[in-house]
């Protein structure tokens, strides 16, 4: 993987203008998503929502279907990469920027009728990309990608480029089918159909290669319903839900109710899609329903903070971030949380001497190491 981290943090809200019918190496973090990359050492970039179709507000979205659910994520992300994000190939349109989010375009092949339903002629192609990897933030669904930095040495090699198409297809499937999930259109399934489009974005006459995790959460709620976290996980990205406990009540100040589980064939090799792998969605995607309430804090992250800070550092990160926001919980708020978790996963990664999750993991494979990754 690439040396780089990012974070993705949101926190579920219901909308007040619905009537109340119930709704390596990257870091990421809570219903915010944060990128970082290190090789000229780029400044660190965030935000509160990511490029994509134009919409006019949390429930209006350029789709088949439109969402009826009264909740929405409040989002923000932070991102800092080791090395600033390789130009995009044709027939991709990526103007040079020192910017992490400049938003890239389809032109030659979106002119192809042959692929109407996929490609739309200047369309933007969704999330940020951040080293190798790419970052997804919206209203509804958070996705993490980790594109697999030792592409980057092959002659027709581009992670970024996997890493970035599969959340850019898997945010239009989500976004074309009204964020619903039933037995069969779950987000395992628009993940799958994310990466058949991503093999042929990436084919002949313009093969590139490339491999990725991916990891994401769509929020979704029925009316009369309480709302429902979809989370599918393919690699050793995460998702992590975080219910803070700050009016009083009983327990922790903070309590995680879900997390994913890694996905390796080995240590610090893990299931990935693209090039030679064989994985895929429909035989390896792992989907959960994780029921949630407003107010939770959901994190999509790459193993730049997993393998940097425990867990229960990022919980209290989270927690003393939320303290610090008070009663004034906004996006910016989210992205600052966003930043925070970030800021701390990279100061584990460039101390020489910490003690960290990964090198815990490779002394007990027999690996000698020391320090963050």
């Amino acid at each position: 993987m690439t040396d780089s981290a990012f974070l993705d943090a949101k926190q579920i809200y219901s909308s007040p203008n619905r009537i109340p019918s119930k709704r390596g190496e990257r870091i990421p973090a809570t219903f915010v998503r944060c990128y970082a990359a290190f090789s000229q050492q780029p400044e660190p970039a965030s935000g509160t929502t990511t490029p994509g179709p134009a919409v006019t507000d949390h429930h209006e979205h350029d789709s088949k279907k439109s969402s009826k659910s009264p909740y929405y994520f409040l989002a923000g992300y932070s991102l800092f990469a080791k090395r600033a994000p390789r130009p995009f190939p044709p027939p991709f349109l990526s103007v040079p920027s020192s910017s992490f989010s400049d938003a890239l375009s389809t032109h030659d092949r979106a002119r192809d009728k042959r692929n109407k339903e996929e490609w739309y002629h200047g369309e933007i192609v969704r999330g940020v990309t951040n080293g190798d990897d790419a970052a997804l933030v919206s209203d509804r669904l958070i996705a993490a990608s980790d594109g697999v930095g030792a592409w980057a040495q092959k002659e027709r090699g581009h992670a970024a480029l996997w890493s970035r198409l599969i959340l850019h297809f898997w945010a239009a499937e989500a976004e074309r089918n009204g964020y619903e999930a039933s037995e069969t259109t779950t987000l395992s399934a628009y993940l799958q159909r994310a990466f058949e489009l991503t093999k042929q974005a990436t084919s002949e006459p313009n093969e590139w290669f490339g491999t990725t995790t991916a990891t994401g959460a769509m929020l979704q709620s029925l009316p009369e319903a309480d709302p429902k976290l979809f989370v599918t996980q393919l690699g050793d990205s995460a998702v992590l839900v975080i219910r803070p406990h700050l009016q009083g009540e009983e327990g922790e100040e903070g309590e995680v109710i879900y997390r994913t589980k890694e996905q390796w064939h080995w240590f610090d090799c893990p299931r990935q899609l693209g090039t030679n792998s064989p994985d895929s969605p429909d035989r390896n995607a792992v989907t959960d329903t994780v029921e949630v309430k407003e107010g939770d804090i959901v994190l999509a992250m790459s193993d730049g903070v997993s393998d940097n800070l425990w867990e229960h550092e990022v919980v209290t990160n989270i927690v003393d971030s939320l303290k610090k926001m008070g009663e004034k919980q906004d996006a910016k708020g989210m992205q600052t949380m966003a930043a925070e978790l970030v800021k701390a996963a990279r100061a584990v990664a460039q101390d020489p001497f910490a003690e960290c999750p990964f090198m815990e993991r490779a002394i007990e494979e027999g690996l000698p190491t020391e320090g963050g990754k």
